[in-house]
């Protein structure tokens, strides 16, 4: 399906791509990426100055990572609602795509949560601690509207990056950290438990942003859309399957690492210990990450302009080079103590436990925006299925890494786990680099297509 991809506003593209275009570009989803990270830590705050900490942080580490894999397959609708909605007829078709996938995937959600799904398939894969069992399944239930409310508000969001909004998904993050914020006071204050306040407060807060969403995109779903032009080629429902599924799978893999790392972390020495700061010590890497992760749908948005791949290179590099010296500052300066014993209020030895795994971890933030050019370049060129071979190839070698130290029965879960997804990432980078080559040279000179 290649040429079907294209930017926000052919209309309002300059002759020749800049770095400083790109950073215009950039900032406003990076921000939001970057709100959405200091979610994390503002909930392992607050669950770590509640009665029984270590446990209820374990049950949350349950709770996300299974949240995430159950939605994984609609986390894409952000880059192909950028993509596709082109006209009235793609953006419907993609809508009701939309609004189906959800529903079934928030019924998978329900099933797993209220149902004995959730003894044969979390408990059996997890095998957590008996203190954990019950924190996790109440968590789960709390956040069933969650996938939902999440493939509604990043439908939406990508409409706004097509056409040039971008600085009002920065602001929607805004406002659901805001709302997270307050329900954790709230919440904490009423003497809920810690998984309850945990997934009350991430809930409420994705809601919050997918009203704010709906909002915002609202003029332009009024004025900004057209009818499709006589000879545009129309969204049909196999050429969106065909865009899509390999979209859809790719995120599924790779979350499947989140419940896979937390179980083989589960079955190495320290169990308890380890799964309480799994999350803590996630939430860091994940916030140094995701201003890379941001990168994906400006490469998606600018790699047909004119000059494209020298400024997308440049502005690569030096996001990959700051993000990785930022991180490494944590555990090579009394950064990480501070972190993990004022901020996130973790007792002494869990915090060295985190800092100590950091060290195997400080690659991420750059791994991820190489991730982000070289599958972004494919994804504008219809070259989906580069992007799922990548994937299989980091599970692979994630997969390998774990089983390894679950074989052992010596190594620290966490260190085992960190090691694992650096290794895994750079191994993908390598091959969406080598996957990407061949499309790397007509972007960078094509003209902006529509």
């Amino acid at each position: 399906m290649r040429g079907a991809v294209s930017g926000p506003d052919p209309a309002a593209r300059p002759a020749e791509l800049s770095t400083a275009a790109v950073f215009k570009t950039w900032w406003p989803l990076a921000s939001s990426w970057l709100l959405m990270g200091a979610e994390l830590p503002a909930i392992g705050a607050a669950v770590a100055r509640l009665p029984e900490p270590v446990a209820h942080l374990a049950a949350f580490g349950i709770v996300f990572a299974f949240a995430l894999l159950v939605e994984a397959p609609i986390i894409m609708m952000l880059a192909a609602s950028t993509a596709l909605c082109r006209d009235r007829e793609s953006t419907a078709r993609l809508r009701g795509f939309n609004h189906r996938t959800a529903l079934g995937l928030t019924a998978i959600h329900a099933l797993l949560a209220f149902t004995p799904l959730y003894d044969w398939v979390v408990v059996w894969a997890v095998s957590p601690p008996a203190d954990v069992v019950e924190p996790a399944r109440l968590g789960l239930m709390i956040m069933t509207p969650w996938t939902w409310a999440i493939a509604d508000r990043r439908f939406h969001q990508g409409i706004l990056i097509r056409f040039g909004r971008a600085r009002a998904v920065g602001l929607g993050t805004l406002v659901r950290v805001i709302a997270t914020v307050a329900v954790l006071v709230l919440t904490s204050r009423l003497g809920l438990s810690g998984i309850a306040v945990a997934a009350t407060g991430l809930t409420v807060g994705v809601c919050v942003e997918m009203v704010f969403a709906r909002f915002a995109v609202a003029s332009i779903l009024r004025e900004r859309l057209l009818p499709a032009a006589p000879d545009a080629v129309p969204l049909t429902t196999g050429r969106l399957l065909a865009f899509y599924v390999p979209l859809a799978i790719t995120p599924f893999l790779n979350l499947v690492s989140q419940p896979l790392g937390t179980a083989c972390v589960a079955r190495m020495p320290d169990a308890v210990r380890c799964l309480a700061a799994w999350p803590v010590v996630i939430g860091l890497v994940f916030m140094s990450r995701c201003v890379g992760i941001a990168f994906n749908e400006v490469v998606v948005s600018h790699a047909g302009d004119p000059g494209a791949r020298r400024a997308l290179d440049r502005f690569a590099a030096c996001l990959a080079a700051v993000t990785v010296g930022i991180l490494a500052l944590f555990p090579a300066t009394p950064l990480a103590r501070w972190w993990f014993e004022g901020v996130q209020g973790l007792e002494p030895d869990l915090a060295a436990l985190a800092q100590g795994a950091l060290w195997f971890a400080v690659l991420l933030p750059g791994l991820t925006v190489a991730h982000s050019l070289y599958q972004g370049l494919l994804v504008h060129a219809g070259r989906t299925r580069g992007v799922t071979e990548s994937v299989l190839l980091f599970l692979a070698v994630f997969g390998a890494i774990l089983y390894a130290g679950v074989v052992a029965e010596r190594y620290n879960g966490l260190v085992v786990s960190m090691t694992a997804f650096t290794a895994g990432s750079a191994v993908q980078a390598v091959w969406l680099w080598w996957r990407a080559r061949a499309v790397q040279p007509p972007l960078a000179a094509a003209p902006a297509s529509s």
